[in-house]
């Protein structure tokens, strides 16, 4: 006895963002408990691609946890059942022998179908663009210990950083926000030194790309962290809300004061 296990599939497949889409059922034979969830999809494509039939299309790269490019939502999870996680990063010895597995797309207005399960995440780029940088000058470069940084400063900062900008969070959101990818990209660089000259235009930039993107308003429900592989905090978005709030009354009293009321 192998120990591999045969599962059903039920896939969406659709042809592009204009295009009906629908649920398709194939079987995975004799798949081992050892692979990952990607690999699984490679072994279906090739008996597919055998048959000259159209092999499944999703994204991947790197598949190793680290790129975000696996975005698959498997069986109303994005990333699958497990915790902290990515696509990539899990494994078949997940499931049951003849169990049947849902795989969708991201659901999302901004996200739109490029086929089948892969989706446009550009939408992250641009709000990335709006603001997610560091442009003014900021000196030659200090010795590493000239700048002194509070520890529990500089871990939130790196923990912000640790978003891979996958678009779980938008998956996981019955809204489709993306508050907790923007507010982390502003948190990673608004805690820092080098980020505060412009840390209020940050947040407001950010936040106008992503409302202009179309994602939708926070649930507080907080879908978006639990199914984060990355874990990001919701405090991020608290003190995206903080920064983009100081920003608009720093506005209002330069125009006040600019009006010579």
């Amino acid at each position: 006895m192998s120990g591999n296990m045969n599962l059903t599939l039920k896939v969406w497949r659709q042809k592009d963002a204009n295009s009906q889409g629908k649920m398709v059922t194939y079987p995975a034979k004799d798949i081992s408990p050892d692979m990952s969830f990607l690999e699984m999809l490679d072994v279906v494509n090739e008996g597919l691609i055998h048959k000259g039939e159209d092999p499944i299309h999703f994204d991947h790269d790197c598949r190793e946890g680290i790129c975000g490019m696996c975005s698959l939502y498997i069986n109303g999870h994005p990333h699958g059942p497990k915790r902290a996680i990515t696509t990539c990063q899990l494994h078949m010895r997940s499931f049951k022998d003849g169990e049947t597995i849902t795989i969708e797309p991201w659901r999302a207005a901004a996200f739109p179908v490029i086929k089948d399960l892969a989706v446009d995440r550009s939408a992250f780029d641009r709000i990335q663009q709006a603001g997610g940088y560091i442009s003014v000058n900021t000196g030659g470069v200090p010795d590493a210990n000239a700048t002194l940084i509070p520890k529990v400063v500089a871990d939130e900062a790196f923990n912000s950083a640790t978003c891979i900008g996958c678009g779980a969070c938008v998956a996981a959101c019955k809204n489709a926000s993306a508050m907790l990818f923007v507010s982390a990209k502003i948190t990673q660089l608004g805690l820092l030194p080098q980020g505060q000259p412009e840390r209020y235009r940050r947040a407001q930039s950010m936040v106008a790309q992503m409302d202009a993107e179309g994602f939708g308003s926070c649930t507080n429900t907080g879908a978006c962290e639990a199914e984060c592989p990355k874990e990001i905090s919701l405090t991020n978005i608290s003190r995206m809300n903080n920064d983009y709030l100081s920003a608009k009354l720093f506005r209002e009293e330069e125009l006040h004061h600019s009006s010579g009321e």
